[in-house]
C-alpha cells in the first residue's frame, strides 16, 4: 500500500503498525540464526488455520512459554509442562500443536547434528543463496512452490510435524530463503542491495 509520504509496501502489510514493522525489518530478510530460524518454523506451524497478525501479536507471550525457543530445553519438555502450556491463554492452545513444537525440536535437533546446523540445513534447498522472485502484484505471489514441496517432505521425514508445503513456503518468505517482497516495494531493492554488498565484502 502507498500512504502520503510513507514508502510503498507489500499490500499484506495492511496498516497495522506491528504489521508493517516486522514487513519493514523482518520479513525476506535472510536468516541464518539457529533459535530464530526454530521459532519462526514453530510459529509458522502455529499459523496453520489462523492469521499471520493473530501470531505476531501472540510472538511475545510464545518466547515467555517456549523460554526464547532454545531446541534442548523446548525437546525436554514432558506432560507437566504440556499442561501448562495448554493453560496459556498467551499462545494457541491446540494440543496437537503444541506437542508437534516440542517433537519437533527433537527433530530439530537430530538435523542440527547431522548437518552441524539446521541453518546449514535449511539453506541447502536454495543453494546456500536467497530466491530473488520478481512479482509485481500478490496475485503472482504463489501459495506453493516445488521448492516448499522438497523442503515439507523432507522435513516430514526427517519427523518434523505441521511443515505442509504452504507452511513451509511462508517460512521460506519470511526467513529470506526467498524473497517475495513485490518490486515496486521499498524493502524489495534494500534487501537487493544488502546482499550485493554482502557478496562483494563477504564476512
Amino acid at each position: 500500500m502507498t500512504l502520503p509520504g510513507a514508502q510503498k509496501r507489500c499490500g499484506w502489510a495492511g496498516t497495522d503498525p506491528l504489521m508493517q514493522r516486522y514487513h519493514d525489518a523482518e520479513w525476506g530478510v535472510p536468516l541464518h540464526d539457529d533459535r530464530r530460524l526454530f521459532e519462526l518454523l514453530t510459529l509458522e506451524g502455529a499459523q496453520a488455520g489462523l492469521s499471520w497478525s493473530t501470531i505476531l501479536n501472540k510472538r511475545e507471550a510464545y518466547r515467555k512459554a517456549f523460554e526464547g525457543f532454545d531446541p534442548p530445553v523446548v525437546a525436554g519438555y514432558g506432560r507437566r509442562k504440556i499442561r501448562s502450556l495448554l493453560a496459556d491463554s498467551g499462545i494457541v492452545r491446540n494440543r496437537l500443536k503444541i506437542e508437534s513444537t516440542i517433537s519437533n525440536a527433537s527433530a530439530f535437533l537430530r538435523v542440527s547434528e547431522e548437518f552441524g546446523s539446521f541453518d546449514g540445513y535449511i539453506w541447502r534447498f536454495s543453494g546456500g543463496e536467497p530466491v530473488m522472485n520478481r512479482r509485481r502484484s500478490m496475485k503472482q505471489v504463489p501459495p506453493r512452490t516445488a521448492l516448499s514441496d522438497a523442503m515439507s517432505k523432507d522435513l516430514r521425514e526427517r519427523g518434523f510435524r505441521f511443515v505442509g508445503s504452504k507452511i513451509c513456503y511462508a517460512f521460506m518468505q519470511a526467513s529470506g530463503i526467498v524473497n517475495d517482497h513485490l518490486v515496486g516495494c521499498f524493502r524489495y531493492g534494500e534487501i537487493s542491495r544488502s546482499l550485493r554488498r554482502l557478496r562483494i565484502n563477504p564476512r
